[in-house]
């Protein structure tokens, strides 16, 4: 309709004026991230390995569009948000694989599953995505940013690439990181800080792409970049 095309346009000419800040504040430039999705049209309840516009999600308010998988998974670990190395401490290996047969195939199972076991298959469901929650192009600019000087420059620039991320992974990427934080609030009982946290997920969120960026100063910003996020859940994607 008219109205969906002058939306499309306002968020195209909000994005190139965000592309445009960066340019000229940071010195930062940014790949295209908006791509037409390849995958044909997939039917079924498959949970893992799935492009999250096929997967199952449900509208949060404050969120958007979130996979019914996480959205579940992490309510069932709030409640259990107190469990001391939660998402440090792998699970049972055949309770896992068990686990993911069941939610692959539909089953509504996470309310007798362990903490342990819920936290690895959130884990393996980020790391498993055909492509990254940060998408690959914009990891050189994330990684830019984290590599300013001032600490305002940083948070600054962060929280505008953050703006041109996707929706689909916007809303999920939101929606973790204000589960992270509150599992991060309760690290007097669960010893998971936002750095444990952070140093945790960041394989899962933001994966080297190639050996190069393998080295531990590159895998350091990429573990301060998601830090940044999740001790400050409300800059991301405003």
């Amino acid at each position: 309709t008219a109205s969906e095309h002058l939306q499309k346009l306002q968020l195209l000419w909000e994005k190139n004026v965000i592309r445009f800040h960066l340019e000229l504040l940071y010195g930062i430039s940014v790949k295209n991230v908006e791509k037409k999705s390849d995958w044909k049209l997939m039917g079924g309840t498959k949970v893992f390995g799935v492009p999250l516009e096929k997967a199952p999600r449900s509208y949060i308010p404050e969120f958007g569009l979130v996979p019914c998988f996480l959205v579940d998974a992490c309510s069932f670990l709030l409640e259990r948000a107190g469990t001391v190395g939660l998402f440090r401490k792998s699970g049972s290996l055949p309770r896992i694989k068990a686990l993911r047969d069941k939610l692959n195939g539909g089953e509504g199972c996470l309310a007798t599953a362990l903490p342990y076991d819920v936290a690895t298959v959130v884990k393996q469901f980020c790391r498993e995505l055909p492509q990254p929650l940060f998408p690959t192009e914009l990891h050189a600019s994330l990684l830019e940013a984290q590599a300013l000087p001032g600490l305002q420059d940083r948070t600054s620039a962060l929280q505008l690439l953050s703006c041109l991320l996707p929706a689909r992974n916007a809303s999920c990427l939101c929606y973790l990181f204000d589960f992270l934080n509150k599992v991060s609030q309760r690290s007097a009982e669960n010893l998971m800080t936002s750095s444990n946290l952070a140093t945790i997920f960041a394989p899962c969120l933001l994966p080297p792409p190639n050996e190069t960026e393998m080295s531990e100063t590159r895998l350091e910003l990429r573990v301060l970049i998601l830090r940044t996020f999740i001790d400050n859940p409300c800059l991301f994607g405003q």
